[in-house]
């Protein structure tokens, strides 16, 4: 109680927001609050660092069986964080400051249908999103020349497949193929642009911070307790959002006392791949197009991930080609502390099998063999769900069992999985918070 009096007494002086998490939904509601309040974003990864070890020699060190669990994977490159489900499904996700944008592809697609229909339009704010990142398709100049018969494929099958829209500045980009191990030449956007904005106008950056939960008292939020080396104990706020992610903002809420919904979702992704001598998939972008279906996406891409840790990849990199079925996976899961309930059901391995069985097909047109395909690990990378916004919420983006000044701002709010990359649709969501937030000040 004295904290709350001290705290009382002090906010006629200064208005504090605090924003757990730097990734997309994060960084962008900094930038936004920026100015109306003084900002304080709280990170519970380190300083993100780009992976520059030579990944040749990371495929020979595979073959001595020493990388046996897709957990080992932070040996080799700390930022990225895995997770296994209870139904053994590979969870990945960024940790550090720009969170999963560091790690992710560069794509920047819009999917917000799920919005629209529960009466929330975003078009400002994606058009604002235009001006303000590097967002363009004209990349194709840098597909080798099997992505482009693979494209061709997809055309002449109907499947109307289109060029991804990247996060990108083109002019650095050297097509090297190690997107998800971070940029070395900065060719790739971040989240952590955006976080820079934030904190060239004023905004606190504090890393190592893991926040466990936030005090309320009245139906107003009014702190955070915080661990971490950085410092342990209570940090007093007059607002507070929480964009730690599908899987860090539910435990939070729920450590707060707060419940969520048992409804996750999480993308999941398996890759079918092919022996294919020289194509060299390992070095040109990845996800260069997508194909999208009704329940899910296809899109090339060489999945480091099984390259490393499944023995049925067992060809060196430049000789396999793998297109990913990234799922719009129902919701039916959970996150409580440190376990994830998340497996595939009946409707997502049915559809899942629709996706493998494209992926042959796309294949066999190609010429390949059918002995020559072979499957990736299932893993999955972009969770939310549990916190689902209604038409009820449209407007407010806030739902009323909360304290009035606790915000969510990330893919915890989405209605459903979006089968795809995120995090432009999250961004846009955010700056709209961002800006809902800002006029409580």
């Amino acid at each position: 109680m004295l904290l709350r009096a001290h705290f009382a007494w002090s906010e006629i002086y200064l208005k504090r927001a605090i924003v757990v998490g730097s990734g997309a939904g994060g960084a962008t509601v900094a930038k936004e609050l920026q100015g109306a309040f003084e900002v304080t974003v709280l990170e519970a990864g380190r300083e993100f660092r780009p992976f520059t070890a030579d990944l040749s020699l990371v495929g020979k060190f595979r073959k001595s069986g020493l990388l046996f669990d897709e957990r080992m994977i932070r040996f080799l490159f700390p930022a990225m964080k895995v997770r296994k489900s209870s139904g053994e499904l590979i969870i990945v996700n960024g940790s550090g400051a720009g969170g999963t944008t560091t790690i992710c592809t560069a794509n920047g697609i819009r999917r917000d249908q799920c919005l629209k229909e529960i009466g929330i339009n975003l078009d400002k704010e994606f058009e604002e999103l235009e001006r303000e990142v590097p967002l363009s398709d004209d990349h194709r100049r840098h597909w080798n020349a099997g992505t482009k018969r693979v494209f061709e494929i997809c055309r002449e099958m109907g499947l109307d497949p289109v060029p991804s829209p990247k996060l990108a500045y083109r002019n650095r980009c050297a097509a090297c193929g190690r997107c998800i191990f971070g940029c070395r030449r900065g060719a790739k956007w971040d989240s952590r642009e955006f976080l820079n904005v934030a904190m060239e106008r004023g905004a606190k950056l504090l890393s190592g911070c893991r926040v466990k939960r936030v005090f309320a008292d009245g139906g107003e939020v009014y702190g955070v307790e915080v661990a971490g080396s950085v410092r342990f104990g209570f940090l007093p706020a007059d607002l507070v959002v929480l964009a730690a992610g599908g899987l860090g903002t539910p435990v939070i809420l729920r450590e707060s006392g707060f419940e969520c919904e048992d409804r996750l979702f999480v993308d999941p992704m398996l890759c079918v791949a092919t022996k294919w001598e020289g194509v060299g998939q390992d070095q040109e972008i990845p996800m260069p197009f997508i194909v999208q279906r009704e329940h899910f996406m296809v899109s090339p891409y060489f999945d480091y991930l099984s390259f490393f840790f499944n023995r049925q990849w067992k060809y060196s990199s430049p000789d396999i080609y793998s297109m990913m079925v990234k799922l719009a996976d129902t919701g039916s899961g959970s996150v409580t502390g440190k376990k994830i309930t998340k497996g595939l059901n009946e409707i997502d391995r049915s559809r899942m099998n629709e996706g493998v069985s494209l992926c042959m097909e796309i294949f066999r047109r190609l010429g390949r063999e059918e002995g020559d395909m072979f499957l990736g690990t299932i893993n999955a990378g972009h969770p939310g769900g549990m916190l689902p916004l209604t038409g009820k919420e449209a407007t407010t983006f806030h739902h009323d069992w909360l304290p009035q000044n606790l915000y969510v701002a990330d893919a915890t709010l989405f209605p459903e999985s979006l089968g795809n990359p995120p995090i432009l649709t999250i961004m846009a969501m955010a700056k709209r918070i961002g800006r809902i937030c800002a006029a409580l000040a």
